[in-house]
């Protein structure tokens, strides 16, 4: 049996554990030797206390992989046969900025989406640019599954601005969706569920909702009505839909679509948290602390119930299934974030889409999932313009480009607003955007 190596880069995360009990569950058809957790600096004390609980949780599972932390990555990505991203440039301190300065005036301020998700694509598509240059060096068969935010502008920058072809972006959101639509639609483990996704990361919807070869779109959404859509993401405040705009949706969308579609009633339940000190970064800090508190118990040999609390809910089944349908060729279905090659007949072929895709050792084959319905495509069209856009300016570091890509984005849509958000958040992230002071 060949060794298999798996780095993860972003290895002191919160998350890991969710990522080593997908490994230790799916050990049979993976059967992983090495996982190196690489992290940096700030990150050593975090990154010491996952290296433990990782090494206790697959010694109690009785298996026997090898677990390396460093903060040298050139010295882990050494002949990996994949490497998963899941760091955040700056840490919670820079998301904090990126929620709380739009706000000031009058935007939404998100981890993803509007002025923070672009700032936030502006600190990692760099680094992300260096671990290509290093993998190429140092294990160039080795697969890049991405979880890093904002996952479908980073994967739009690896394929526009890189000829790095290995890179799958990754979110946890449909795998969420999925699982919804088996509680609302009340199914049972035999019964066969086919969907087909599309559109982009947080602008995703299901297309076509089919339950043993029966669709089942027009139900799925009155099923929803009905249990008023009780199932949301836990960063995302659950403001109920009215009955009138889900059926004239007609589409089962991710819950990131009311920062578009409820844009003032999400601002002011922002603006009310961001008063009280409840931002949701800093909600995260508080939940870290306790995460990395149990983390710390050298009795804790599994991961905590608490870490669903932060936000990252089944990212083990997103990642882990990706990692064992790459390796064993199975041709499952996934949803995941690559080159959209036909697959959305309304976008163009070569940007980065979420779509549903066969997945084999290869990679991704998007299905065809045809156009996107009229209700969805024209925001989601403004919203690729924006990420093509800022992708562009995260290598240039142009600011009337940068002043241009924050105007069109759809939750702020005024150039005096996006330049006093720009002026401010360029001047809180100087430390880690390079390309426009140099």
């Amino acid at each position: 049996m060949r060794k298999l190596k798996v780095v993860t880069i972003g290895g002191g995360s919160s998350y890991t554990p969710e990522l080593v009990e997908g490994f230790i569950k799916r050990y049979e058809q993976f059967p992983l030797s090495e996982l190196w957790l690489v992290d940096v600096e700030a990150g050593r004390e975090k990154l010491d206390i996952i290296t433990g609980l990782t090494e206790r949780m697959f010694r109690k599972a009785g298996l026997d992989v090898e677990v390396h932390a460093t903060l040298n990555r050139r010295e882990a990505l050494k002949d990996a046969d994949f490497v998963t991203t899941q760091f955040r440039v700056g840490g919670l301190d820079a998301r904090d900025k990126d929620e709380l300065i739009p706000i000031k005036y009058d935007v939404i301020g998100q981890e993803t989406n509007g002025p923070g998700g672009m700032f936030k694509a502006l600190r990692t598509i760099p680094v992300i640019f260096d671990i290509i240059r290093d993998c190429e060096e140092l294990c160039p068969d080795a697969w890049i599954i991405s979880f890093t935010n904002p996952s479908g502008i980073n994967a739009e920058a690896v394929f526009r601005h890189t000829g790095w072809k290995r890179f799958v972006g990754l979110c946890n959101g449909p795998v969420n969706m999925i699982k919804n639509i088996r509680d609302y639609l009340g199914l049972s483990e035999t019964d066969v569920l086919e969907t087909k996704f599309g559109g982009l990361n947080h602008m995703v919807f299901a297309l076509d909702v089919n339950v043993n070869g029966e669709n089942k779109n027009k139900e799925l959404i009155e099923k929803i009505i009905e249990q008023k859509h009780k199932d949301t993401l836990k960063n995302i405040t659950n403001i109920p839909w009215s009955e009138h705009f889900l059926r004239g949706m007609g589409y089962f969308g991710i819950d990131y679509c009311r920062y578009y579609y409820m844009k003032p009633e999400m601002l002011e339940h922002l603006k009310q948290d961001a008063a009280a000190g409840r931002n949701r970064a800093r909600v995260v800090k508080e939940v870290e602390k306790e995460l990395f508190r149990k983390y710390s118990d050298p009795q804790l040999c599994e991961k905590p119930k608490e870490l669903e609390l932060r936000g990252g809910a089944l990212y083990s089944d997103a990642a882990c299934n990706l990692i064992c349908s790459i390796y064993n060729d199975t041709g499952d279905v996934q949803v995941v974030d690559t080159l959209n090659r036909g697959a959305i007949d309304n976008l163009p072929g070569d940007v980065a889409v979420e779509v549903s895709c066969v997945i084999t050792k290869d990679g991704p084959v998007p299905l065809h999932v045809g156009p996107l319905p009229l209700q969805a495509v024209g925001l989601i069209l403004q919203l690729k313009a924006f990420e093509i856009l800022t992708t562009d300016v995260a290598l240039s570091g142009n600011y009337d480009d940068a002043l241009l890509a924050m105007t069109i984005n759809p939750l702020v849509q005024s150039e005096h607003k996006a330049k006093l958000i720009l002026d401010e958040m360029l001047e809180a992230h100087k430390e880690f955007l390079p390309q426009f002071f140099r």
